[in-house]
């Protein structure tokens, strides 16, 4: 039950809650950016076309051979393989379960610096919360990126190439500047998904939202105010996100229906 001393007990650890503000808000802006990063990556790694046993692929006439193992190994890329898998593997698993193995496995034999972020937040704890929400969402933001590439016409790279340009100049001047018109939404729609899902770092000692709500409960043995002020402060944070995102998706449409 809701209790006006229960909300008032629950004030006095108001700051708590300013601090979980400010490391969700930090949590979330870095794994948004590394993740982008790491998802160009994975884009380009399986959109490439380097295949190095391509010659099996080739008869004695010189002819393309179109089935049997000789054609399927001449197929085989094995960078889109190895993105195409790392992709797989992280949409496929629970994301607590990726969070425990890079904080208690990949860096559990690390010794990282002890130092406190804004005086409060702990690097040794929130720096495997960010390379683990940002794999994570590389993985997610790799498909859209992938397909915003994909999804510009095939006659822009045959003019590029007639004109001299490179695939690498081709990528960079005139595929990925369209693309990243067409992504541009669904990727902030991520940050207020990972905005959400930052929540599960509390569970290795990430001083966010979620953190504060514990340790609120710890201190005034009360639970649903914790948890009403964590959902406010949550909601003041999508919601206001969401309705920018959307205004910028409505003004970046408009040139699209002239």
């Amino acid at each position: 039950m809701f209790t006006a001393a229960g909300f008032q007990k629950t004030w006095e650890y108001i700051d708590l809650f300013k601090q979980g503000l400010v490391c969700t808000v930090s949590l979330s802006l870095l794994t948004v950016i590394f993740g982008f990063i790491l998802a160009l990556f994975l884009a380009v790694l399986r959109l490439s076309d380097i295949r190095p046993f391509r010659a099996l692929g080739i008869d004695a006439d010189g002819h393309e051979i179109e089935d049997g193992p000789r054609a399927v190994v001449s197929r085989f890329n094995p960078l889109s393989f190895i993105a195409t898998v790392y992709v797989e593997v992280f949409r496929a698993t629970p994301m607590l379960v990726q969070l425990f193995i890079i904080y208690y496995v990949v860096f559990g034999n690390i010794s990282l610096p002890t130092f406190k972020l804004f005086g409060f937040i702990r690097f040794e704890r929130f720096l495997p919360g960010v390379v683990a929400l940002a794999m994570n969402s590389g993985a997610y933001l790799s498909e859209i990126i992938r397909a915003g590439i994909q999804s510009i016409d095939g006659g822009q790279t045959e003019a590029a190439r007639s004109l001299g340009l490179s695939q690498v100049q081709n990528m960079r001047y005139i595929i990925l500047p369209q693309a990243i018109k067409n992504i541009l939404p669904p990727i902030a729609n991520e940050f207020v998904t990972i905005i959400k899902e930052s929540s599960i770092c509390y569970t290795i000692g990430v001083q966010e939202i979620m953190y504060a709500v514990s340790s609120t409960k710890g201190a005034t043995y009360r639970i649903a105010e914790p948890l009403i002020i964590a959902t406010v402060v949550y909601f003041c944070l999508t919601f206001p996100t969401s309705k920018i995102i959307a205004y910028f998706e409505r003004r970046m449409s408009r040139g699209d229906k002239r």
